[in-house]
């Protein structure tokens, strides 16, 4: 599996950025795929999950109602919408892909097989 990511960069508070991650490789259906952020200085948090198969989603609280994660499934690609953006969304935002991962352990980055280099997404005030 191979997993590439796009989007990012700089906004001013308030602005909206659009992450892409493109999944290939013989992936199958049975997984999730997520989007972690590492702030500065802050240890890699999970931010939204979709699992594949049925397309049902969760989100850290502090993006609810202003990040969406979605797919398209012709595309093997989840993308992470992000609106409304805050400072403190400032930070290295990863995709990740995860075979048979239980909805609890969702948060668990450990729980994922496959993983993006970071995307750097910088928001000004």
């Amino acid at each position: 599996v191979q997993l590439q990511a796009s989007g990012g960069g700089m906004v001013q508070t308030g602005g909206s950025l659009r992450l892409s991650c493109a999944a290939s490789g013989g992936t199958g259906r049975n997984y999730y795929m997520a989007w972690f952020r590492q702030p500065p200085g802050k240890e890699r948090e999970f931010v939204a999950a979709i699992k594949w198969n049925g397309g049902y989603t969760y989100y850290t609280d502090s993006v609810k109602g202003r990040f969406t994660i979605s797919r398209d499934m012709a595309k093997n690609t989840v993308y992470l919408q992000m609106n409304n953006l805050k400072p403190e969304d400032t930070a290295i935002y990863y995709c990740t892909l995860g075979f048979g991962i239980i909805q609890s352990n969702l948060r668990n980055r450990a729980a994922y097989n496959y993983w993006t280099q970071g995307t750097q997404v910088t928001v000004s005030s």
